[in-house]
């Protein structure tokens, strides 16, 4: 018996979940946007363009950029590892790699503290031949990469194993090198899904807090990124710095929505077009 909704309980769930988002979600952003531009434009740039604030975004994006790069190559080497190949403990493997997600971020910075922090594992050796990592960028990128290099490896598993790599097989029988199979095979094959991969990878590079604080020390103008600053200023009092990096950051996670958006749109008329094309073939034959 098929189940049927009247229109006034699709109307009710409709209301359910416009409600939800714009208490939970809209609402409190707006407000961040509201405050930010409070007391005009002139005060909004100023707050953005002062020295402490340009240090952390800075920082921000230096470690943007550092993580995505490492990112791409450990989630397309992981992802090729565990779509293509059959081996013990794979099941294991794949599990662990929902283990970021499930450690609290402090906890995660407590880790790497331990292990790398002058009375952890590795403190005293790091103090002795003066290798500086806690309490410093290379700490910052380690935890970071922590938290986002699953992202990108569950990006490309289901669109990898789904495909199959029959193609790379034939590639290699022809005599592709390695590196041919890879750019003129596989890459075309998993290229909206790893854009999918880096756009949220990146987001959460950008906008990860709880790790970063735990082994970044809080210096003003050298380890404090943006949403280490947005802390500091508001515990400080300093409202205007503080929502107006908080509106920037904002602005960073709606650019990437934004872009996520725009990628699966192409993503879906690429699959319109081919399920097109193959409704198209057989009747023209």
């Amino acid at each position: 018996m098929k189940h049927t909704t009247s229109r006034w309980q699709q109307w009710i769930l409709i209301g359910i979940g416009l409600a939800f988002f714009t208490l939970v979600l809209l609402l409190p952003l707006l407000t961040v946007f509201y405050y930010a531009l409070e007391q005009g434009l002139e005060l909004f740039f100023n707050a953005i363009r002062d020295e402490e604030a340009l240090s952390a975004i800075w920082l921000t994006l230096k470690v943007a950029l550092i993580v995505l790069p490492i990112n791409l190559f450990i989630g397309i080497v992981m992802a090729w590892t565990i779509a293509y190949f059959q081996f013990k403990g794979k099941s294991f493997l794949t599990a662990l790699l929902d283990l970021p997600f499930s450690i609290s971020p402090v906890v995660v910075g407590l880790m790497f503290l331990l292990i790398f922090g002058l009375d952890g594992l590795f403190g005293a050796w790091l103090f002795e031949h003066q290798i500086r990592i806690i309490f410093a960028l290379p700490s910052i990128v380690i935890v970071t990469l922590f938290v986002t290099f699953p992202l990108i490896i569950k990006a490309l598993i289901p669109s990898m194993s789904a495909q199959g790599n029959s193609e790379e097989q034939a590639a290699l029988i022809l005599g592709a090198s390695t590196w041919t199979i890879f750019s003129r095979v596989t890459l075309p094959k998993i290229k909206w899904p790893l854009i999918y991969g880096v756009i949220l990878s990146n987001a959460r590079a950008m906008g990860e807090f709880g790790a970063v604080s735990v082994v970044s020390g809080h210096i003003r103008g050298l380890t404090n990124t943006i949403p280490l600053y947005v802390e500091i200023t508001y515990n400080e009092y300093q409202f205007i710095a503080a929502f107006s990096c908080a509106a920037l950051l904002a602005l960073l996670a709606l650019g990437t929505l934004a872009i996520q958006s725009l990628v699966e749109q192409m993503q879906r008329k690429k699959l319109e077009r081919a399920s097109h094309r193959q409704e198209v073939s057989p009747a023209a034959i």
